[in-house]
């Protein structure tokens, strides 16, 4: 009869708007970029090898040893960043000279600004640079096999302690759930030339992990980066709102 065909035809095309309707939102989902990197877990990777207690650049005197160009940063956005995402912290570099030291100083924690300074601000730079291995724990902190996460990794040079970099970073890609690493080289460009790891090794830490390897020559620029990689641009550069009634 008649009335049933319109009534079929009435059963598909609503099933054909739900459908739609579906699709419009998982896609819309998919393309939100700043939902997932806004709030998924974080930890740092800071250096505090022997260098950032050096001042110089390229032989040129610099008021502030690089570490304290480096807390200076972290003090800019960590209040910020923290408000809306867990972060924790891995530093290498202090303890014994001239070795390669990597300590776990926080899992990733909610409300953590407070705690990654004062723990950075006790930092006495020393140590060689086993940045790899902070990767590595790091990812393993924010159980990345299983949860999404972000690394985010601050370093004035090159792995030091014979391991590469690349090699993690593509096993960290083939195993993760979804990681991303940013790296930040601080006042540090160009190769190797002491037989180890180059600036490349630190560019595929980010590359194979979705990542942004961001270079940054002063503190200013070095608040940017992390603004752009632990941070959320589009809330921290949100104008305040404010209620005129309270």
């Amino acid at each position: 009869m008649l009335w049933r065909k319109w009534l079929v035809a009435g059963i598909a095309a609503t099933a054909l708007v739900g459908s739609s309707v579906i699709a419009q939102a998982q896609d819309a989902e998919t393309a939100d970029p700043s939902k997932a990197p806004c709030t998924d877990d974080a930890m740092i990777v800071f250096d505090a090898s022997g260098s950032m207690s050096g001042n110089q650049e390229l032989g040129i005197p610099n008021s502030k040893p690089r570490i304290d160009e480096v807390r200076w940063a972290l003090a800019q956005v960590l209040p910020s960043a923290t408000r809306y995402r867990r972060v924790g912290l891995v530093t290498y570099g202090p303890g014994p000279y001239n070795q390669c030291n990597v300590s776990l100083a926080l899992k990733p924690t909610a409300n953590a600004a407070k705690k990654i300074m004062r723990a950075v601000n006790r930092i006495i730079p020393a140590g060689k640079t086993p940045l790899t291995s902070g990767v590595e724990q790091a990812a393993e902190a924010l159980d990345y096999r299983n949860n999404p996460g972000v690394i985010v990794v601050v370093t004035d040079g090159e792995e030091t302690c014979g391991r590469a970099p690349c090699e993690l970073a593509k096993r960290l890609h083939d195993n993760a759930a979804r990681l991303t690493i940013h790296v930040i080289g601080f006042r540090y460009s160009g190769y190797s030339w002491t037989g180890q790891n180059s600036v490349m090794d630190l560019m595929c830490l980010a590359d194979q992990n979705n990542g942004l390897y961001i270079k940054a020559n002063n503190e200013e620029e070095l608040a940017d980066a992390l603004e752009k990689t632990l941070d959320c641009p589009m809330i921290s550069q949100a104008p305040l709102s404010f209620d005129p009634v309270r």
